[in-house]
């Protein structure tokens, strides 16, 4: 670990159903994430790598054990929680899902607006997120006439602009090709350090897996953590 926890799974575990249909897809797991981790989440499709990123998130509940967030201050009301935690976490998902309705610069922008900045305001951080990742010149276009490594820059431009304290990438790579992919990667590794996030980044590439110096390894929903920062 190299500084103050962001986010603490303590047992935490994810059952999905009930009885002899139950799904375990992430068994009480024990980790830790501190400020400017750079970690990779490795395991093949299936072993819980999402489910686990989701957790971290808030984006799912544990159904055992608990996550929490040490920088949360008790006392908060829930929708100002909920507020504080889409701004302080980031997540970049394996589909960019912009909406098609709506140009680069607004898909950017929108997070922004949903938890309160004034659209003037989003769009300045938008279009700074934007130039950040390299692809300014996008700004006015719909996802629509632009190509998936453009939308995968652009979903995590629109991740850096609220500057998260953590960044969780869900196979970022996975509908790429291994050169897109690359770059992508290059993008999100200098876009982090730039802002001074932590990453954890889910995969079953190795190629992104040894971008990344500590690794861990997700099996059959059980993590397996490394401590040397190597995989096993």
């Amino acid at each position: 670990m190299t500084g103050r926890a962001l986010v603490i799974c303590r047992e935490a575990g994810r059952t999905y159903g009930r009885g002899p249909v139950a799904v375990v897809a992430v068994h009480g797991t024990n980790c830790q994430v501190d400020t400017r981790d750079r970690i990779a989440v490795m395991g093949p499709s299936g072993s819980g790598k999402s489910t686990l990123l989701h957790l971290m998130a808030g984006l799912e509940q544990p159904t055992s054990g608990e996550v929490v967030w040490p920088w949360y201050a008790d006392g908060v009301g829930p929708k100002a929680w909920v507020r504080a935690r889409a701004m302080a976490i980031g997540v970049v998902f394996q589909s960019p899902s912009l909406i098609a309705t709506l140009d680069v610069a607004e898909n950017t922008g929108l997070p922004l607006v949903l938890a309160g900045e004034s659209a003037d305001r989003a769009r300045v951080r938008a279009l700074a997120a934007l130039d950040r990742v390299g692809v300014a010149d996008l700004a006015g276009r719909l996802p629509d006439d632009i190509s998936g490594g453009q939308a995968q820059r652009v979903a995590v431009a629109r991740v850096l602009a609220s500057r998260p304290r953590l960044v969780l990438a869900d196979e970022p790579t996975g509908r790429l090709d291994r050169s897109t992919g690359r770059h992508v990667v290059d993008v999100l590794l200098a876009a982090v350090d730039e802002i001074g996030a932590a990453l954890v980044v889910s995969t079953h590439d190795q190629a992104v897996g040894e971008r990344l110096p500590t690794h861990w390894t997700m099996r059959d929903g059980r993590l397996h953590l490394h401590p040397d920062g190597g995989t096993p």
